[in-house]
C-alpha cells in the first residue's frame, strides 16, 4: 500500500482535536495544588504560562510552514539540525503521545472505580483503550467530529461553572488572585506544574499531512487553541479562586475539583462535573492516541522503522491502521504503569520535543535562510530564544524520575539508532511534502 495520507481535515478539526488533546476540563485536576504552590495565584499562574508558552506555540507555527509532515519535532529537527538528532527527538517525543493515552486510561478507571468500585479496574482500562483504537482506525473525520462532540461539552460544562461561580462570588470580585501579595518565584513554580496543561497545540502538527492547506490552516489553529485553552484555564480559574482562595479550604488539594463542583452546583452539578471530567479523558486519548500513530509514520518513511507495518495506510479509511493498533495493544500496559511514572515519560518527551523545535527555528530560518532584518530577528532568533528560556526552567523543574526515567529511553534509542546506521544506509530525504 503506498504510504499517502488523505487531505480531510480543516480549521475547525484541527481546533477540535488539540482542545481535545488539551483537555479544558484539566484547570480543575490541578487547581488545588498550584493553589497552595502559589499561594492563592492560580490565574497568574496561568497567565505567566500563556505567555511563555506563546513564543514556543510561534516556533511550531513556523516550523511547520517550512516543513508541512506527518513528523512535527521529529521532521523539524531532522530537517533544520541533523537526521540523527531529528530521530533521536522523535524518540523522546514517542514518550509524550504513547503514554498520555495510558494517563487517560488510567484516570478512566479511577473515575469510573469511585462510581462502581465493585467493577476492576482493568475492565474500564480495556473498554477504554478498545474505544480510542476502534475509532482512529475508521476513518479520522469521524475520530475528530466524536471528539469535537466531547470537547463541547467540557466547554459547555466550564461555561455553566463559570455563570454558576460569577453569580456566588459577585459581591467578592477583586484583583487579589493577581496582584496580591505575589512574587514572581512564586508565579513561576506554579507554571512548571501548569505548563502541561497545555500541552496539544503542538499535535495537531502531527496531521499536516492530511489536512487542507495546512501551511496556512495548521499554524493559525495552534494559535487558536493555545489562547482559547488558556483563555479558558485563566477564567475558569479566577472564578475558582475567588471562592477558594486558600488551598486550607480543601480536604484533599489533589481532590479540590469534586469539592469545587459540589460547592457550586451540589449533587446535580458534581454529576455533570464528574461526566465532563470522564469525557476529557476520552478526547484526549483519541487526540493522543492519533498523534502517535502519525509520528510513527513518519519515522517509518524515512527508515528508521519497518515501512511495511509502519508506513501502511489503509485503502478505505486512510489511516496507518497497524500504527493504530500497535499503540492500542501497549496502551493495555496501563494496568501495570502508576500514573506517576507515566506523567513522568510524557514531561520528558514534550520538553524535549519543545527544545528542539525552538532551536530548529533558529536553525532553519536564522543561520540557514539568513533571514536576519530587524523583524526577522524578532521572530526567529529572540522569540524562539524566549521559548527556550522557559523551557529551560522547565527542565530544571524536573523531578528526578521524569530524568532518570527519561535519559534511559533516549539511550536505548541511540543504541537503537546506531544499530540501525550499522545495518542499512539511511538517506533522508529533501522535505518535498506541501
Amino acid at each position: 500500500m503506498k504510504d499517502i495520507l488523505e487531505r480531510r481535515l480543516k480549521l475547525w478539526h484541527i481546533i477540535a482535536i488539540g482542545l481535545g488533546y488539551m483537555a479544558p476540563m484539566a484547570v480543575f485536576d490541578t487547581f488545588g495544588i498550584v493553589t497552595e504552590v502559589t499561594d492563592g495565584h492560580v490565574p497568574a499562574a496561568y497567565t505567566v504560562t500563556l505567555i511563555a508558552i506563546l513564543f514556543t506555540a510561534l516556533s511550531y507555527g513556523h516550523m511547520v510552514k517550512a516543513f508541512p509532515g506527518a513528523g512535527s519535532a521529529y521532521t523539524y529537527a531532522q530537517q533544520s539540525i541533523n537526521s540523527n538528532v531529528g530521530f533521536l527527538v522523535g524518540w523522546a517525543a514517542i514518550l509524550d503521545y504513547l503514554f498520555l493515552p495510558m494517563i487517560n486510561a488510567l484516570l478512566t478507571a479511577i473515575y469510573l472505580s469511585a462510581i462502581f468500585p465493585d467493577v476492576p479496574g482493568w475492565i474500564w482500562i480495556v473498554g477504554f483503550v478498545l474505544i480510542l483504537t476502534v475509532f482512529n482506525i475508521f476513518s479520522v473525520q469521524l475520530t475528530v467530529s466524536f471528539g469535537a462532540v466531547l470537547v463541547l461539552f467540557q466547554v459547555i460544562t466550564a461555561i455553566l461553572f463559570i455563570l454558576l461561580s460569577a453569580g456566588q462570588s459577585y459581591a467578592q470580585w477583586s484583583t487579589a488572585p493577581f496582584t496580591d501579595n505575589v512574587s514572581v518565584g512564586v508565579l513561576f513554580a506554579g507554571a512548571s506544574i501548569l505548563c502541561f496543561s497545555f500541552l496539544g497545540f503542538d499535535a495537531v502538527t502531527t496531521l499536516s499531512e492530511e489536512t487542507i492547506e495546512p501551511k496556512k490552516t495548521i499554524p493559525k489553529g495552534i494559535l487558536i487553541i493555545a489562547l482559547t485553552g488558556g483563555l479558558l484555564f485563566i477564567t475558569v480559574s479566577f472564578f475558582a479562586q475567588i471562592l477558594f482562595p486558600s488551598a486550607a479550604m480543601f480536604s484533599d488539594v489533589e481532590g479540590a475539583s469534586a469539592e469545587i463542583a459540589y460547592k457550586i452546583g451540589g449533587t446535580l452539578f458534581q454529576s455533570v462535573f464528574v461526566a465532563a471530567a470522564l469525557t476529557s479523558t476520552i478526547a484526549s486519548g483519541l487526540a493522543s492516541h492519533m498523534s502517535a500513530s502519525r509520528l510513527l509514520f513518519a519515522i517509518s518513511r524515512d527508515g528508521f522503522l519497518p515501512k511495511r507495518i509502519f508506513s501502511y495506510v489503509h485503502p478505505r479509511t486512510k489511516t496507518p491502521m497497524w500504527n493504530i493498533i500497535l499503540i492500542g495493544v501497549l496502551s493495555l500496559t496501563a494496568v501495570l504503569l502508576s500514573l506517576e511514572m507515566a506523567a513522568s515519560l510524557i514531561n520528558f518527551g514534550a520538553l524535549t520535543a519543545f527544545s528542539a523545535v525552538n532551536i530548529s527555528v533558529i536553525m532553519h530560518y536564522y543561520v540557514k535562510q539568513k533571514r536576519r532584518s530587524a523583524w526577522d530577528t524578532v521572530r526567529f532568533l529572540i522569540a524562539p530564544l524566549l521559548g527556550s528560556v522557559f523551557i529551560f526552567f522547565l527542565w530544571t523543574s524536573l523531578e528526578a524520575t521524569s530524568l532518570i526515567l527519561g535519559l534511559s529511553w533516549s539511550m536505548i534509542g541511540a543504541l537503537y539508532l546506531l544499530y540501525v546506521r550499522k545495518m542499512k544506509k539511511i538517506n533522508i530525504p529533501t522535505f518535498h511534502f506541501e
